[in-house]
Order: C-alpha cells, then structure tokens, then sequence
C-alpha cells in the first residue's frame, strides 16, 4: 500500500506535465525531428548500422540493446495493467506521450553521443557524464544510483516476478522459475558488457518480428471488433464511458496519469537510461543516433505496444495469457512464456548495462570489482523477484523511473542549446 500511494503521489499532475512540457518544447524546437527526420534515419543511417571497431558495438546493436530494456514486459503485461486500472482511454493517452517524448528521446540521446568519452577500445556516456562535464557532480552522483537502484527494481524484479506469473501458469513453481533465470542471467553477464549487447543484438530483433506477426494474427481473428475498440480509447481518453452515459473526472485522470507511467515505463524515454547504450556505439554521430533513439520510440510504443493494446481490446481480455489462449488454444501460455521469456531476459540485460556505465563513472579504476559484485546482486534479485507481490513490484518500478527522470531532465535543460537536428 505505501508503495503504491508513493508512486500515485510522485506520478501526479506536475511530474506529467514536466515532461510533456519538455517533450513539446523539443518538438516545437526540433520543428518536430520525430517525424521530419524518419526519412533521414531510413536513408542514411541503415547504410551505416553494423559499422564498428575493435571493442565497441554498432549502432544497431546500441539500439538492439537499448531495445531490450523498451520491448518487453512493459510493452506486454503492462499495456494489460495499464487497460485494467486506467481503461482503454490510457492507450490513447500513451501515444501522445510517445509523440512527444520521442523528441525528449532524440535530445537525450543526441547530448549523451556528442559528449561520450572513450574508455579502452570502447565507448562510454549518458546523463551522469553529462551532468559531470557542466560541474554537477553530486547530482551526476544521484542519478547514477537511481540508475543503479532502477535496474534492481525495472530490470530484476519486475522481469523476474513477470515470468514467474506466467510459469506458474503452466505449472512452474517460483522456486523453479527463479533458479532458472538465475542462471540463465549468470551464464551471460558475466562475461562482459560486449557479451549482454551481442546477445540483445540477435534476441530482440528476433522475437520482436515473430510477435509482432503473432500479434497481427490476433487483431485480423476479431477485425469485425476493431471500430469499437477505437472508440473506446478516445472516448475513454477524455473522461466519457458509454456505460455511464456521461463525462466522469476520475477516469480522465487515471487514464491520463496511467497512460503516461506506463508509456514512460515501456519507452524509458525522459529516464536517460537508454542514452548509455546509444552512446557505446561506434561509427555514428550524434544527430543518426538521435533519430534511432526516435526507432526505439516507433518501435516500442507505435508498434509493439500498440498491437498490444489492440489485441486486448478486440478480444475482450485483460491479460496477454487469456488473448494467446483465445487464439492459439492450450498452447498460447507457452507461446506467450516464450516470448515474455525472451523479452523479460533481454532487459534484464538491458538493465545490466545501463548500471553497468553507472558504475564505471562511480567508481572508476575500481569498477571491475563493484561490478562483480553488482552483477552477483543481480542475480539474487532476479531469483528473489519471483516471490513478491506484483502489484507492489511494478508500483516500485514506477517510482525508481520517476527519480531518474529529475536530473535527465535538469541536464537536458542545462544542454538544451547545444543540440542540433540537422548535421549527420
């Protein structure tokens, strides 16, 4: 209960309209580079993709990376939640803020390539390097352990106690399912930050075809469903249920308030955590990455997210287990477990790398030691997160992604003035 009043107190009217007043002042500013520069990004940038050198990784393999902490539980279980507790009205209210924040996205991905340093054969960037450079040192401090504190929350036990719910659908027991992705964790990222990016780089793009084509499948079974379903979300979105016959105050705001967390959850964009796997990219500049960081927004929120919310709506079930069933018979809890498996296993790693490049500025020399003994934590968190309540989980993961949001947004104030939209 305190988790959950916490986080309805953080996620209220002023955190909302922070960051809608950031995101239209990057796209007024921008002269909207979320939809103007999608052609450059088709055009230019694909031709350069899979450019890298020794040590670092490419831009498609940054933005793979940066996927799998978009794509996956969020994306899936949370759309579900978000529909369950803010009505469908909360999916139209998460496109408007995908809209917008696509531009926070570019800006913050943009300063974190133009002002990344090089460590080793590698890479490295994000808020904190940032916020250091213009001589906030304590806040680069705060932010990288609300990073460090997010990726417990958001990566481990969310994930963690999302895949555990859907194992025990199929008879799992939690104390199976978390000794599973334990070790499944264990194998990869102890082997290095190339490793959790190789690995993301085949996953995501993968499974993320296959469910979107499992998705497309679901919405052409119930198409005759689909102008109700419009309906609903923009009724809804504006406080009007046709059940009530009228205007209702509480379902605007829990379908705004909602749509919003839930869209911040699944993007990350205005969180600067997606920023740290942009900036490790080699051969690119900052103006080409910007415009993936506008690809993962398209990709998480207009596409996969989107699908989403439609296959639930036309089906008439809250819960992504029920619209596999529906679709797929006994076998949809398994063709489900698969992919929430990937996906819930990809931004574990996400998650990883992101407090990864945290630790690296911390602590410095001695970052190889802290980030043993992170990475041993994360593997105890994931087995723990199977056996929380999950509604306090993922009230948890929404408060540790407000407090990273702050100092994002206090540096991209400060670099406001240095980004560009238009020189590759």
């Amino acid at each position: 209960m305190l988790f959950e009043l916490l986080r309805d107190l953080i996620w209220g009217l002023p955190t909302v309209g922070l960051i809608f007043g950031f995101g239209l002042y990057f796209t007024v500013k921008s002269r909207c580079i979320q939809l103007a520069g999608f052609k450059t990004l088709l055009r230019e940038t694909f031709s350069g993709s899979r450019r890298t050198e020794k040590g670092g990784i490419s831009p498609l393999t940054a933005l793979s990376t940066a996927l799998g902490g978009t794509v996956g539980i969020g994306s899936i279980v949370g759309v579900g939640l978000g529909i369950s507790l803010g009505g469908a009205g909360s999916v139209f209210w998460m496109w408007v803020c995908g809209l917008v924040t696509a531009a926070i996205k570019y800006a913050e991905v943009y300063i974190a390539v133009a002002r990344r340093r090089r460590d080793g054969d590698g890479f490295v960037g994000g808020t904190m390097y940032c916020l250091d450079d213009a001589g906030r040192h304590g806040t680069a401090v705060f932010f990288s352990l609300c990073c460090i504190l997010a990726a417990f929350g958001v990566g481990n036990l969310v994930q963690s106690n999302a895949i555990a719910d859907v194992l025990a659908g199929v008879g799992a027991k939690p104390l199976f399912s978390g000794a599973l992705l334990a070790l499944l964790l264990a194998v990869v990222i102890f082997d290095g930050r190339s490793r959790i990016a190789s690995v993301n780089a085949v996953l995501v793009p993968l499974f993320s075809a296959l469910y979107i084509l499992a998705m497309l499948f679901i919405i052409l079974r119930n198409a005759e469903m689909f102008p109700e379903a419009v309906r609903r979300i923009f009724t809804e979105a504006f406080g009007f249920r046709a059940a009530a016959g009228g205007f209702s105050a509480s379902l605007l705001s829990s379908a705004l308030r909602i749509g919003v967390s839930k869209g911040i959850f699944s993007s990350e964009a205005g969180m600067g955590s997606s920023p740290i796997a942009h900036a490790a990219a080699e051969g690119t500049t900052p103006y080409r990455q910007g415009l993936w960081g506008v690809a993962e927004i398209v990709i998480d929120t207009f596409i996969v997210s989107t699908l989403t919310a439609f296959a639930l709506l036309l089906t008439g079930h809250t819960e992504m287990d029920a619209v596999f069933r529906s679709a797929f018979g006994p076998a949809g809890s398994y063709i489900l477990l698969a992919f929430l498996a990937v996906f819930a296993f990809a931004s574990i790693l996400s998650w990883v790398f992101y407090a990864d490049g945290c630790i690296g500025f911390l602590f410095g020399t001695k970052k190889k030691a802290v980030s043993f003994v992170f990475r041993l934590l994360s593997v105890l968190f994931v087995f723990g997160g199977v056996f929380l309540s999950g509604e306090a989980v993922w009230a948890a993961a929404d408060i540790f992604n407000a407090l990273m949001i702050f100092p994002n947004l206090f540096m991209l104030f400060i670099y406001r003035k240095e980004i560009k939209y238009g020189v590759l």
